[in-house]
C-alpha cells in the first residue's frame, strides 16, 4: 500500500496512549476516554481505513489488519517509545497484530473482545461460534449490493448489540454508520485472513487487560476464550451487564477499568528488549 496518512486527534502530555476504535465507528468513540486520560497521559485516537477523515477503504487490493498497522504508523511515531496501546473489537484486533510485530515499543495493552475471527478458523474451519458473524456480514453484504445501507447497518449493528437496536437508534447516529458499511466485507476478510497463528500470541509478553462482555454473541466470546488462555501475561475483566458494544454503551465503566490499568503499568513495566 502507497504510503498514506491517518487522521488522528490528540490531547494532553505524558506517557503516549493509542486508542483505535472498532469498525463502523471513529476516533470520536474515545473522545470520554481521551478526556478521561488527558491530565496525565498523551492520547491519540486515529481514524482507521475508511473511518472519520482517514482515507478511504482501498477498492484495488485486498486489505490485511497489517496494512491498518502500516497506516497508523505516523501515530505511533508521535507517542513516544514505549506507550500504551487501546482497542475496540476491530480496533483492538489491529492492536494486538501492532503489539505483536513491535513488542519493544508497547509498555501494556488494553483490549475490549478484539474480533480476531482468524483464530476460530484456525480452531476448528467452519465452527458455531463464527457462524453468527458470517451470516450478518453475508446478509449485510446483500444488503449493500442491492443499495440499501441502511438495512446492511441494521443488520449488523443488531447482530452485536441485540434486535432492535438499529431502529431505536437517532437518525443522526445511524446515517454514518449505514454509510460505512460499504466496507462490511473488506472488514470480515481482514479479520478471517489474518495470517497469525494462535500461539504466536504466547510469546507476547506484555500486561494486556483482557475486557469482556457477559452479555456479548459466540463469536467475540470464542476469541477471548482462545487468546486468554494463550496471551502469557494477560488480566481477564469480565462485565456481566454489558455486551460486545460496552465502551460505546457503557464508556465510564470500560474507562474506569481502562485507566486504572494504566496507571498500574504507567512507570512499572518494562517492554521486552
Amino acid at each position: 500500500m502507497k504510503h498514506i496518512t491517518p487522521h488522528f486527534r490528540e490531547a494532553g502530555t505524558g506517557p503516549g496512549v493509542v486508542c483505535i476504535h472498532s469498525n463502523a465507528s471513529t476516533s470520536s468513540q474515545w473522545r470520554p476516554l481521551m478526556e478521561r486520560l488527558s491530565s496525565d497521559y498523551r492520547v491519540f485516537t486515529p481514524d482507521s481505513l475508511g473511518a472519520g477523515k482517514s482515507p478511504s477503504w482501498p477498492t484495488d487490493r485486498v486489505v490485511t489488519l497489517r496494512d491498518e498497522v502500516a497506516l497508523l504508523e505516523p501515530v505511533f511515531a508521535a507517542a513516544g517509545d514505549p506507550f500504551f496501546l487501546v482497542g475496540h473489537s476491530y480496533g483492538a484486533a489491529v492492536a494486538l497484530v501492532a503489539a505483536l510485530a513491535r513488542p519493544d515499543r508497547i509498555r501494556a495493552i488494553a483490549v475490549y473482545e478484539p474480533t480476531l475471527f482468524s483464530l476460530l478458523e484456525e480452531e476448528a474451519p467452519g465452527q458455531e461460534a463464527a457462524y453468527g458473524i458470517r451470516s450478518a456480514v453475508a446478509d449485510a453484504g446483500a444488503a449493500i449490493d442491492a443499495h440499501d445501507h441502511a438495512a446492511a447497518a441494521e443488520r449488523f449493528i443488531d447482530y452485536w448489540m441485540g434486535a432492535g437496536t438499529w431502529r431505536r437508534m437517532p437518525l443522526a447516529r445511524q446515517a454514518p454508520i449505514a454509510a460505512s458499511m460499504i466496507n462490511v466485507r473488506g472488514w470480515a476478510r481482514a479479520l478471517f485472513s489474518d495470517s497469525t497463528p494462535l500461539q504466536a500470541f504466547h510469546a507476547l509478553n506484555l500486561p494486556v487487560l483482557y475486557m469482556v462482555g457477559a452479555q456479548s454473541p459466540a463469536s467475540s466470546r470464542g476469541v477471548a476464550r482462545l487468546l486468554t488462555n494463550t496471551l502469557a501475561n494477560v488480566k481477564v475483566m469480565e462485565f456481566a451487564e454489558l455486551g460486545h458494544m460496552g465502551p460505546v454503551t457503557h464508556p465510564e465503566v470500560v474507562n474506569d477499568a481502562v485507566a486504572s490499568f494504566l496507571e498500574r503499568n504507567a512507570w512499572t513495566s518494562t517492554p521486552p528488549r
